[in-house]
């Protein structure tokens, strides 16, 4: 096991020169399929509420919150009890709770039927508009992260505009403390299923990804920094151009281990009727297509729901 200070790239200084943050951005995901985003422009405010908000809501007690439990609806809105996803190919569950809000449709929306409304928590004051805002503000910002991908790709800047449409989901999460007998670990090795992850609470260490010669790496970056990934689709899309990296979180330390972890993920989707057919650009003797039939995003989104036992 290593440690690894992925190198923080200043998306200020994108604004200022756009095809060498774009440049430099395509690269980490590369070689890691990781990047770590510094000066990423959502307000302080907004992170710490929404912070505050995830721990007074794991903090209720179980039968409130499994009043915001959705039978059947795969968990892609409410709430989702300690010990039900499951790693792909894993035997035992994650030790950890969660809580999705997705996104706020207009009535008659041609997406209604396939992204469903967001739970409205009242017990705690502000708990909707408080994740919300930081729902909006992500968002904003892997749009502008998804620009500098394409130019990477030889794409128009406006290629993935589609994810506005997106089904796309802010997860708060909630580690409890782990006892050093606990089966199983706090998030089992997987790759996520979207197109980019966008990460807020990866200064609590436990974060690993598998490098490309089988050695976890710790990821361990600085304060005020947003921790972004390849998803699946992405690199189906890239014919693994953009690789989507195997990551875990491991069991804290035993001086670690009385302490709970949140972390704020961001799975940005694509629009749900995106068909995912791999760039032609991405395609070549050397590289041929590793993904020859085409799926729209909600399809692939369905599969890997089953496969983590979600649905």
């Amino acid at each position: 096991m290593l440690k690894k200070n992925i190198i923080p790239l200043s998306i200020s200084d994108g604004e200022r020169d756009q095809a060498k943050f774009a440049q430099n951005l395509g690269a980490c995901f590369e070689r890691y399929g990781f990047a770590v985003i510094s000066d990423h422009g959502i307000a302080p405010a907004i992170i710490n509420d929404a912070f505050d908000r995830t721990r007074r809501f794991f903090a209720l007690p179980e039968a409130v919150k499994k009043h915001h439990l959705v039978a059947g609806g795969g968990g892609q809105r409410g709430y989702t009890p300690f010990g039900v996803e499951t790693a792909k190919g894993s035997a035992r569950a994650d030790l950890k709770e969660f809580w999705h809000v997705g996104r706020q449709l207009p009535v008659g929306h041609r997406f209604t039927s396939l992204m469903p409304s967001n739970l409205h928590v009242t017990e705690i004051t502000d708990f909707d508009a408080a994740t919300y805002r930081l729902y909006a503000a992500m968002d904003e910002l892997g749009l502008r992260l998804l620009s500098s991908i394409a130019r990477y790709l030889g794409l128009a800047a406006e290629f993935f505009s589609n994810v506005s449409e997106g089904n796309s989901i802010l997860r708060l999460l909630h580690y409890p403390p782990v006892s050093a007998t606990a089966q199983g670990v706090r998030a089992g090795a997987h790759e996520d299923i979207n197109v980019i992850t966008l990460l807020l609470g990866a200064e609590e260490a436990g974060l690993q990804l598998l490098d490309r010669d089988g050695r976890w790496l710790d990821i361990n970056p600085p304060p005020d920094c947003v921790v972004v990934n390849i998803g699946d689709m992405l690199q189906r899309l890239t014919n693994a151009v953009l690789p989507s990296t195997t990551h875990r979180v491991i069991n804290p330390t035993p001086q670690r281990t009385a302490h709970p972890r949140y972390s704020m993920p961001f799975f940005q989707h694509f629009a749900p009727d995106f068909v995912i057919e791999t760039l032609s650009s991405c395609i070549s003797t050397q590289r041929p297509n590793r993904y020859p039939v085409a799926i729209t995003a909600d399809g692939y989104l369905q599969e890997r729901l089953a496969e983590i036992k979600l649905i």
